[in-house]
């Protein structure tokens, strides 16, 4: 058995330190500064086991433990090793390696013989105890050390990555304590994006314990590595410091007072010690590393340093992409045509260049924003995704781009913040200060008249719409379809670009009323931010829905009608009401149809017919319509806030709130009109299908969805053959019934050109249900219900009970009146369905991570609205 110093041969050092301890002999004989240390070899563990009779039955453990019951044998195993006593020759080599060390207080660290490795790091799955006082102490955390090597994610890891239970042991580091005033992290390559063309310092007051643990939020300094420059600074809010107990083992917490927190924890001399220790460290490893350092009298102290293995050794080179589909879903879900992608894909990157435009971005800037502007939007195996980076962009455009990018991420749904590193990172051109004051000159003229601007933009659209609305496309010739088609392109969706402002405007006015309530109502539910933005009960995007809710009122009042439009099939309904006489109905149906009949489930999604095409579907939706739920305006954040708040505050808070409701209600009148020129463009592209297929160039006009726009475009203008349609239509249909059998990720990543979709979470398996009880998701709308649960991926009839989606588009709006709650895997509380439920008094949860996987219809489940969470109460689910 060996107790191993700096001074013990490399070869026996090796063979039985553990990496931590090679790495800090390696680190003294380079000339850096390392406390005094010594290790209690891997055999000294091995001598433990055989001395206490431990080894059958931690063999016997190991040999039962599987990924499910992981958790259990973990803690067995740490009973089995901290509880057996420790052999004479054991305390005395732990008395011995205290000794070496020469200090009152020490930090006991593992050191895993396969730590660090090229293919499995083991990164953080070991223990290290702090400010360890005392012999009995030291040998406990000694035990502590070696039971964390059976922990349960050490155990996790080596099943999932086809390893032996069985660890080759771990040595042990007795070393002396720093007792830090400042302490951190310093990789020598970025860990953010991979460069190694850059430091990072992490660091904060007292022990690295708060840094490690994340319960700190440190500064965070960026490095050129080559001349130890500061490229960046971010000051951390640093609220607490960690500390050695005095008398006692282990550490404290305490604040850390105000001007403190507000200044950087390093100094300058700091700084450059430090960029001077990586630079030093790196070469003599020969790679990037993860190093943690502390500072005591002025002396910089390395602690230790491992290799940097995920994620800048997996990191290929390239442009970094992250890929999401939260919000996206609500207008493009599932598998999207080629020509639906691509035509969204063009609107996108014109909309927004002429957004830009709006808000006075010179044209130098704007040829920069050229080149990410087309590739807003990318399209993996059928799905549409967010290019999300490019959105932070987009955002940036406006002021205030710390709090818009937050409320950004609310409003999108997305799963995770963007990190701030890389958040700050991203500009939409080179920044130059004129062009800065420029745009937020632009933007705030407009966030002023934002009302007025949407009132004349939407007269200009209806006065254009008319022109493009009342046209037979089937009749005309393909030349001219394709013609007017331009036209459209033209006057209604290039000119839409500086409405876009008035996402800008709701992204700030909504985080300045988010600011407020925070600060004056610091005990508001989290459900009140929402219903106080309410776009109120006139907004023009729910007149479908209380046109429809009009029409079911006259079928309930009808006993005859309600047979008819209940029994018959619907594609035979309006046949049956003309033959029974019901000429006032249909003439009621026609009418809804001439009003709304570019509205459809996925209505964005060109393949999908619209009522115009089939109006049997809205027979289908009135069925849906016909059963009565009691549904109350909620007036929960009226009340709330002339309980709470009143005075000088509540007239500012109220000036924010109209502002926020009425560009909310301005949003849900421009979607209203996107949903118009959608249909528009829906009629004419189908027109030009027809005519392709009329001219044998197709052989058949639905076959037209299987094009990207600028093959269609290439048609009509002679840059593609008309021989190459029907090869691209029968390759795409053949990929589209592949794309179909996989999961889609919600969100991935990829670098440089994408590719390996596998590895970014792409699949053919689908998960089932864990078992699950209780789930929390972000609150919408208050109330509490129990009812049936109704999992379903297409609109239907629920009769009262709570509806449970992945995704809704504003198609689903429909069956809203028949729930008696809504639950919403994905999307946001600024989804169109989610406002028009705390319209109608819906209680409603979305972002309910895996809820449709885990319940069925048929289970009986409550539903908390102002918590955010869903309970299932009993079993029972079924394949209705």
């Amino acid at each position: 058995m060996h107790v191993l110093t700096s001074d013990t041969s490399s070869g026996e050092k090796g063979r039985l330190a553990g990496a931590k301890a090679r790495h800090l002999r390696e680190l003294a004989r380079g000339g850096i500064d390392v406390p005094p240390w010594s290790v209690l070899g891997l055999d000294v563990f091995a001598a433990f086991l055989r001395g206490e009779g431990l080894e059958r039955g931690l063999s016997a453990l190991l040999s039962e433990t599987t990924l499910d019951n992981a958790g259990e044998q973990a803690r067995l195993i740490a009973e089995l090793i901290e509880g057996a006593g420790l052999p004479d020759e054991v305390t005395e080599l732990i008395e011995r390696a205290h000794g070496d060390v020469g200090a009152d207080r020490v930090a006991v660290r593992s050191s895993g013989a396969e730590e660090d490795g090229a293919e499995f790091s083991f990164a953080g799955q070991f223990s290290s105890y702090l400010n360890v006082i005392g012999l009995d102490d030291v040998a406990r955390r000694v035990r502590g050390c070696w039971a964390s090597a059976f922990t349960e994610r050490s155990l996790h890891y080596r099943l999932r990555n086809g390893l032996p239970l069985r660890a080759d042991g771990v040595a042990v580091i007795i070393q002396a304590m720093v007792p830090a005033e400042r302490s951190g992290v310093l990789f020598t390559a970025n860990p953010v994006n991979g460069s190694r063309a850059q430091y990072v310092i992490s660091a904060a007051y007292g022990l690295g314990e708060g840094l490690v643990s994340g319960a700190v939020d440190a500064d965070t300094v960026v490095l050129d590595a080559a001349s130890g420059a500061v490229v960046e600074t971010v000051i951390g809010d640093k609220q607490e410091r960690y500390h050695p107990a005095e008398d006692a083992s282990g550490y404290l917490v305490s604040e850390v007072d105000a001007a403190k927190r507000e200044a950087l924890s390093l100094s300058g001399r700091d700084i450059a010690r430090l960029h001077e220790a990586g630079r030093r460290i790196a070469e003599l490893f020969g790679g990037p590393q993860d190093i943690e350092w502390a500072v005591h009298a002025d002396r910089l102290w390395i602690l230790q340093s491992r290799p940097i293995t995920s994620p800048l050794q997996e990191i290929p080179s390239g442009e970094q992409r992250i890929w999401d589909n939260s919000n996206i879903i609500e207008s493009f879900s599932g598998i999207v045509s080629p020509l639906t992608y691509s035509f969204a894909s063009s609107v996108y990157g014109k909309v927004y260049r002429h957004y830009a435009m709006a808000l006075g971005v010179p044209a130098a800037e704007l040829r920069q924003m050229d080149e990410w502007l087309p590739t807003m939007l990318g399209y993996f195996h059928g799905r549409v995704y967010y290019n999300l980076l490019h959105w932070y962009r987009m955002v940036r455009l406006a002021p205030v781009y710390r709090l818009n990018r937050k409320v950004l991420e609310v409003s999108l749904g997305v799963e995770e913040s963007l990190d701030d590193d890389l958040a700050n990172s991203l500009h939409p051109y080179k920044p130059r200060a004129l062009v800065r004051l420029r745009t937020t000159i632009g933007f705030t003229k407009r966030f002023l008249g934002m009302n007025r601007s949407v009132d004349g933009f939407l007269r200009y659209f209806y006065d254009a719409y008319k022109v493009f609305d009342n046209v037979d496309y089937d009749s005309l010739s393909g030349e001219e379809v394709y013609r007017r088609f331009r036209a459209l392109e033209r006057d209604l969706i290039e000119k839409w670009g500086p409405m876009m402002a008035l996402d800008a405007s709701i992204l700030l006015s909504f985080g300045t009323l988010y600011l407020l309530t925070k600060r004056w109502l610091p005990d508001a539910p989290e459900w009140f931010n929402w219903a106080a933005a309410s776009p109120g009960t006139g907004v023009e995007s729910a007149e479908p829905v209380k046109a429809l809710a009009a029409l079911a009122a006259t079928v309930r009042a009808d006993a005859e009608l309600r047979e008819i439009v209940e029994k018959t099939d619907p594609e035979q309904t309006a046949q049956a009401l003309a033959d029974a006489g019901h000429t006032a109905f249909l003439a009621a149906i026609e009418d809804y149809v001439s009003r709304f009949g570019y509205r459809s489930l996925d209505e964005l999604k060109l393949e999908v017919p619209d009522l115009h095409e089939d109006p049997a579907t809205l027979y289908v939706m009135l069925r849906e319509a016909l059963p009565e739920v009691s549904t109350a305006q909620p007036e929960q954040a009226q009340s709330y806030l002339d309980k709470h708040l009143r005075g000088p505050k509540r007239w500012l808070y109220e000036i924010v709130r109209r502002k926020t409701s009425t560009c909310l209600a301005d949003r849900e009148r421009l979607r209203f009109a996107r949903t118009r020129a959608f249909g528009s463009a829906k009629r004419m592209l189908r027109a030009m299908g027809r005519d392709l297929a009329r001219t044998g160039r197709l052989d058949d006009w639905r076959d037209v969805f299987f094009l990207r726009l600028e093959e269609l475009r290439g048609t009509f203008e002679g840059t593609i053959a008309h021989t190459e349609l029907k090869h691209l239509v029968a390759l795409r249909r053949k990929q589209q019934d592949e794309d179909a059998k996989l999961v889609a990720p919600s969100r991935f990543t990829t670098y440089g050109t994408p590719g390996n979709l596998e590895q970014a979470g792409w699949s053919s398996q689908h998960a089932g249900p864990s078992g699950k009880k209780e789930f929390r998701g972000t609150p919408s709308c208050p109330g509490v219900v129990e009812g049936r649960a109704v999992v379903t991926d297409v609109p239907r009839e629920v009769d009262g009970g709570i509806l449970l989606t992945y995704r809704t588009d504003p198609g689903w709006v429909a069956t809203l009146p028949t729930a008696s709650a809504l639950v919403i895997e994905r999307g946001s509380p600024l989804t169109h369905v989610a406002i028009v439920a705390r319209e109608l008094g819906i209680p409603t949860v979305v972002q309910v991570k895996d809820i449709t996987r885990e319940i069925q219809t048929g289970m009986r489940v409550r539903l908390d609205g102002a918590a955010g969470t869903i309970t299932v109460l009993s079993s029972g689910g079924d394949d209705e």
